[in-house]
């Protein structure tokens, strides 16, 4: 492909990248700003006033419009919290102790706040029709899902951005042991920002890592954080949310992850494995 044919199809693939393509797409009732600890009361006390077609998926969530009288915003709800000695992944692959629980949305997003991540969007614990319930803030910008994004071949206007996302999902999916992550929870904003999202299979409690030979870079200052967590603060950000063999085991992944990077740093040098998220 010649220079001008490629500048030519960049309008057309910018359009793609940022038309709607998920069931988390189409605009809230409201964009909306709000600071943390408001959007946090928010979820947690504004009353429903209608109920939308559930997004695809098999943890039976379902997508409401919030009102508090003065902000209207949709969110989405799930209630699943099933646990199995075992489960048939597929046809190939069975999980021994299987859960699938809409408290690790919530523990997620505590998580990525205590690490400085920004990307996994707001989810609070509320008794909705009578069930504790992961309340999740429904994301404002257009965006595709990675299905989409590979399917129509969208070009990043940022692709540096966007290499620096899918490197910081794989490290954080390994430090919580995520077992879904899949092409319909990965969302793209048009400048290249990655959301995470659904995070119901996450959490596990296994100590060892799934796929150490992926993880070749880390972001800096999420290394940084990641090194430092603390228990006591952990603890007091998660509340009862998980139970001491879920964190016993992030904490165990939290140093195999940490010594991992310290090792490929010692043998590649830090320009080339850490980073700086644009």
């Amino acid at each position: 492909m010649t220079a001008a044919s490629r500048a030519s199809l960049l309008p057309l693939l910018f359009v793609l990248w940022s038309s709607p393509c998920f069931a988390q797409t189409e605009a809230p009732p409201s964009a909306v700003v709000l600071a943390p600890e408001d959007m946090e009361q928010f979820l947690l006390q504004a009353s429903i006033v209608g109920t939308k077609k559930a997004p695809k998926g098999v943890t039976d969530a379902r997508r409401v419009t919030l009102s508090d009288g003065r902000v209207t915003h949709d969110a989405q709800i799930q209630h699943v919290d099933i646990a199995k000695a075992l489960f048939d992944v597929d046809p190939k692959h069975t999980e021994v102790n299987f859960k699938d629980s809409y408290r690790y949305n919530i523990a997620a997003y505590r998580l990525a706040r205590l690490l400085g991540l920004t990307n996994v969007p707001m989810s609070v614990e509320r008794v909705v029709g009578g069930k504790p319930s992961a309340v999740t803030w429904w994301i404002d910008a257009p965006v595709i899902n990675e299905s989409a994004r590979q399917k129509t071949k969208a070009i990043s206007p940022n692709p540096v951005r966007t290499d620096g996302y899918l490197n910081l999902m794989r490290v954080f999916d390994e430090l919580i042991q995520n077992r879904d992550r899949n092409a319909g929870n990965m969302l793209w904003e048009s400048d290249g920002r990655l959301w995470m999202i659904d995070h119901t299979r996450a959490f596990r409690t296994g100590k060892q890592l799934q796929q150490p030979k992926l993880l070749i870079r880390c972001e800096r200052n999420f290394l940084d954080r990641m090194r430092g967590l603390a228990r006591p603060a952990f603890a007091e950000a998660m509340g009862k949310i998980l139970t001491k063999d879920e964190s016993d085991a992030l904490f165990a992944r939290r140093d195999l992850l940490v010594q991992l990077f310290d090792q490929q740093i010692a043998a590649r040098g830090e320009a080339g494995v850490l980073y700086s998220l644009q």
